[in-house]
């Protein structure tokens, strides 16, 4: 059955700029926001914007995010002739591969976008966290004519050499794309997002497939391709909140803005839901003696401590007489009496013994001290771990149950299954 418009949602990134955070899963199935994942986001946009037919392309650790996404029932996609789709790699007569690049992975799914028949295929990243109405990018690809239109953001110039950059002339139609110039021309990010005509895009994508030298991927070679072959590429500039949260400080930064920029990620608003699949749990409970400031929790919390501008995942608990301050807890964390942690990111599961102390307070470094992937003075726990009580754990530290220490260096005491 012919469709105007399929999106197709790349998800299946190992994320490894996240640590122990992607160890279990997928970048898009981590907690974000007390009660979402960050692939709510693009599956909510989708939904909202009327595209019924969503595939979602998975890889790496696939079994939480496939499980997590279902039939689709919580954003809307559990139709007849519609829905979401889960696409991970599989074997094909005489070839087997892995999803090799962005390109690469819808190559290997045009099977599926044939079935669909759609005019239109809209290509998106599972790893972002922003509103946008899709609809509107498809209309102006359509009134312009174009042949790919890509969604891009003003970004601050000393930050422009980070991302690919579009140069436009005017009725903002693409002249050039550069990945991450040296001297950028333009501010205008690609966001990494994506419309193109899908009789256009299959082209693109075999030509790009029978090359043996290409990365098989969308910026890199479909884009310039496309230029290249004299292809129309219009720029679609979006200017609400959209931010890359593929680093531990900027998944830290983003949650922290949900509490500090209310205005600008509006998680209330019913005009724009973002919908998410929640475990049926009590209602939050908060002590005589808890404290609670600027933060955000949800249900089977309970509460008998201090938290101050945190983020706390479904079923966390925090005894009285501990601190949580600008925190991100993840579902079923249990911060213990007399903890004191600040700047912590703790995953799944993970037991904050008593009187433990981490965070950019705590001076000096350890063996989990880990500049390359912490920053910020930020401390992230692995999922699962029992810290052992009255330890201390210095900011920019990753406490990962597989880094070798000494007895007397080691703060983890037991190691659960999450």
């Amino acid at each position: 059955m012919a469709k105007l418009a399929v999106a197709m949602i790349l998800a299946g990134g190992q994320g490894a700029r996240l640590g122990v955070l992607t160890k279990k899963i997928a970048k898009p199935a981590v907690p974000f926001g007390s009660r979402y994942r960050i692939i709510d986001f693009p599956l909510s946009n989708c939904v909202n914007s009327g595209i019924e037919t969503v595939g979602v392309l998975s890889q790496y650790q696939p079994l939480a995010l496939n499980t997590y996404v279902g039939n689709g029932h919580p954003w809307d996609l559990d139709r007849h002739n519609a829905g979401a789709y889960i696409l991970p790699p599989y074997q094909k007569t005489g070839k087997s591969d892995w999803y090799k690049g962005t390109a690469n992975a819808i190559y290997q799914n045009k099977d599926f976008l044939d079935d669909c028949d759609p005019k239109y295929v809209v290509i998106l990243s599972g790893d972002h966290i922003y509103k946008m109405d899709y609809a509107e990018m498809i209309e102006a690809h359509i009134r312009k004519g174009a042949d790919a239109t890509l969604a891009v953001i003003e970004v601050p110039w000393a930050e422009a050499s980070r991302f690919g950059i579009l140069n436009t002339k005017d009725d903002d139609i693409i002249t050039e794309f550069v990945e991450k110039p040296a001297k950028p021309e333009s501010n205008l990010a690609s966001m990494g997002v994506y419309v193109f005509t899908w009789e256009v895009l299959r082209k693109a994508l075999i030509e790009d497939e029978e090359n043996p030298d290409s990365n098989n991927d969308f910026g890199m070679n479909i884009v310039p391709m496309l230029l290249a072959s004299g292809k129309k590429l219009c720029a679609f500039r979006f200017s609400g909140y959209w931010k890359d949260v593929g680093t531990i400080a900027s998944l830290w930064e983003t949650n922290m803005d949900i509490l500090d920029k209310p205005e600008d990620i509006n998680l209330i608003d019913r005009s724009w839901k973002i919908y998410s699949r929640n475990p049926v749990k009590p209602s939050h409970f908060i002590g005589n003696d808890a404290k609670v400031v600027s933060s955000a929790l949800t249900d089977g919390c309970r509460i008998h401590g201090t938290v101050i501008h945190s983020v706390l995942s479904d079923s966390v608990i925090v005894e009285k007489g501990a601190v949580v301050k600008d925190c991100v807890l993840f579902p079923g964390v249990v911060v213990k009496s007399g903890a004191n942690i600040e700047r912590c990111v703790v995953d799944f599961g993970t037991v904050i013994g008593e009187n433990v102390k981490a965070g950019p307070s705590v001076t000096g470094e350890g063996p989990y001290t880990n500049h390359k992937i912490c920053s910020e003075g930020i401390v992230v726990f692995e999922r699962g771990l029992k810290i052992k009580a009255n330890s201390t754990i210095p900011g920019n530290s990753m406490v990962d149950s597989d880094v070798q220490t000494t007895e007397e260096e080691n703060v983890i005491e037991e190691i659960f299954r999450v």
